[in-house]
């Protein structure tokens, strides 16, 4: 059980570290919610979904 929660830590970690890189840059990160959609979410807390149109190349 150790395991999953080191391997959830850093996960979490993974996760804030692109938030910051996002908002360093000027740009979003995106991922899929609990729900199964999939966002874009700017450093200004903006969350926009993605529409399957919007990403071709999957």
């Amino acid at each position: 059980m150790e395991q999953i929660r080191d391997l959830q830590k850093l996960i979490k970690l993974t996760g804030d570290r692109a938030k910051l890189d996002a908002k360093a840059n000027g740009t979003y990160i995106v991922y899929k919610t609990n729900e199964g959609r999939i966002v874009k979410e700017f450093s200004n807390g903006e969350i926009i979904p993605i529409k399957q149109q919007d990403h071709p190349y999957e």
